[in-house]
């Protein structure tokens, strides 16, 4: 396996203003990925891709070089993680380095730990589009609602189910921990891939920071930890 490490953290961040360097605990938010990353790869296939110069700063007081400033067009609200990522791979292809596989971490995801992306990397193959971090959904959709065209709710999926442990379950991406086939991704975005293998992940170790609410429930986690 020849990996890239993708770390992406664009500056405008708007649910809670400058999150990616924002202290939890004493900590610049970014930090806790680039050390997971940096207990399992090398720097110089650690890649932080951000548009900010003072996102560059804080990242790169971990002993990192980020290589790249991300494009303007590639930082806007509307830019997808589909072009960033083969974005980074490119620019390192140029550079004479040519990975087949991507780990894609987000710095949202402050509590992943290294045990957790062993563990998934143990689950990828090349014959697989990608792994991808999971946690059980609480809104099974055996249980969620839409309205139809009269305004009256019906079920978003219709089922037998009255008991609600006798549902399938149900799993939603937690956005921790990508690893990802690059000659697929070259082929087709994330969204369309079919051969994806799920790795499992506690709640706990689940939270994503999003919102302002997130962000306080992150700070109550560092301090159980810490504890």
């Amino acid at each position: 396996m020849k990996a890239l490490v993708v770390i992406p953290a664009r500056g405008g961040s708007k649910g809670v203003p400058r999150k990616n360097i924002k202290l939890l605990s004493n900590k610049p938010l970014i930090h806790y990925t680039i050390e997971v990353a940096q207990e399992l790869f090398d720097n110089d296939i650690i890649c932080v891709s951000t548009d900010d110069e003072e996102i560059i700063k804080v990242s790169e007081e971990k002993g990192i070089k980020v290589p790249f400033v991300r494009p303007s067009f590639l930082a806007l609200d509307t830019s997808g993680s589909y072009e960033v990522l083969l974005h980074a791979v490119s620019f390192y292809e140029n550079k004479g380095y040519a990975p087949d596989t991507l780990i894609l971490l987000q710095p949202t995801s402050p509590f992943r730990r290294g045990t957790h992306i062993q563990e998934a990397l143990k689950l990828y193959s090349n014959h697989l589009d990608m792994v991808v971090s999971v946690k059980e959904t609480k809104s099974n959709l055996y249980h969620t609602f839409e309205e139809n065209e009269d305004g009256f709710l019906k079920r978003s999926t219709e089922a037998s189910f009255t008991r609600r442990q006798d549902c399938p379950k149900v799993w939603e991406y937690n956005g921790a921990i990508y690893i990802i086939n690059i000659a697929s991704l070259k082929k087709e975005p994330i969204a369309d891939f079919k051969k994806i293998v799920k790795y499992e992940m506690d709640e706990f170790s689940s939270h994503d920071i999003d919102t302002v609410f997130d962000w306080e429930i992150a700070e109550l986690i560092v301090k159980k930890i810490y504890n």
